[in-house]
């Protein structure tokens, strides 16, 4: 539908999709109305629609996940997180710790992220862990020592929602794009609650999703209303044990393909080691991807969660030195 359609020209759609016996889903986001016929859609014909009121255009869609196909949207989407756009011809670096630790840890973090050039930082203040008897984050404690550092360098904040319960925390510190985990990608419940806000959403891929299952966990958040999706692959479980998990490149173009969205890589969780980072991080740029998610702790050896696989401030700032020069060689910046 055209941005401008009425409420009445969006039902005069629906009525004429159910007139047909097929069912309407109709998905509300901040820039577009895009109307689903759900059902045996060969029974309709595009020009049906074309000359209805507010109809921007119609279009067999054959992909199950409608809304976040590239048939249905041939561009690229541009995501705009306060100002800083991911997506576009500038890739994103999202740089900070694994976890909220402390206020003295975040600030110092932050001033290192900002000092790379980087708008966007990540921190963990809910932490899913393998072990129960593991640091399980500061909870909104937590969000409360990020949301404060990260406004002192006009960052902003991605952090990883675990509980739909606690979306309203989110709210209040006004986080600005909540992260699915690779643990929660099939958490649909959860999926349905951020599509009904108009926040950024990062979904990262299950550990041994296909590409086709995280397409469709996107199509649920999309469903919602929430076109704001940005794909995170981190890393697929094969039987490899010569590193933690598999950086699956592949899915970069594959993804490029099928979905108009943009799509980031976790080099940190898929190589689990900090020497592996680098060259993995230059790999996925290189592929094309539109950002990455990387892990920078101001002392690495003291980190409460992962300190494997972080960074210190000066390896993340030579890292940041080597992806500028791949960015240029590709046509794009940093």
């Amino acid at each position: 539908m055209n941005s401008g359609a009425t409420d009445e020209q969006i039902g005069g759609v629906v009525s004429k999709i159910q007139s047909f016996g097929l069912d309407a889903n109709v998905s509300r986001g901040m820039e577009r109305t895009v109307i689903g016929a759900l059902g045996d859609e060969r029974t309709l014909d595009p020009e049906m629609f074309n000359s209805l009121g507010g109809v921007e255009y119609s279009m067999h869609v054959v992909k199950q996940y409608k809304i976040v196909s590239r048939e249905s949207h041939k561009h690229d989407s541009i995501i705009n997180i306060g100002g800083t756009l991911l997506g576009g011809a500038k890739v994103q670096v999202i740089g900070g710790p694994c976890s909220v630790e402390t206020q003295e840890q975040m600030d110092v973090a932050a001033q290192h992220v900002s000092d790379t050039g980087c708008k966007l930082m990540r921190g963990g203040a809910f932490k899913p862990r393998t072990s129960p008897y593991t640091f399980q984050g500061n909870g909104e404690e937590g969000l409360r020592m990020f949301r404060k550092a990260a406004d002192k360098y006009n960052l902003r904040i991605v952090t990883e929602l675990m509980d739909a319960r606690m979306l309203d925390t989110f709210m209040k510190y006004d986080v600005d794009v909540i992260q699915i985990g690779t643990r929660s990608m099939q958490n649909f419940e959860l999926l349905k609650e951020v599509g009904r806000i108009n926040k950024p959403v990062i979904l990262k891929r299950g550990m041994s999703a296909t590409i086709s299952e995280w397409l469709m966990a996107a199509e649920y958040i999309a469903a919602g209303g929430n076109h704001n999706i940005i794909f995170c692959e981190r890393g697929i479980r094969t039987f490899e044990t010569a590193y933690r998990n598999v950086m699956d490149v592949t899915c970069i173009p594959v993804l490029k393909k099928e979905t108009h969205m943009p799509v980031i890589v976790d080099p940190s969780h898929a190589g689990g080691k900090t020497w592996m980072v680098p060259a993995l991080a230059r790999a996925a740029i290189a592929a094309g991807a539109d950002g990455l998610l990387v892990e920078m702790h101001p002392n690495p050896c003291e980190a409460w969660c992962d300190a494997d696989q972080a960074l210190n401030p000066q390896e993340f700032a030579s890292l940041m030195g080597s992806l500028r020069g791949i960015a240029e060689v590709i046509g794009r910046s940093l």
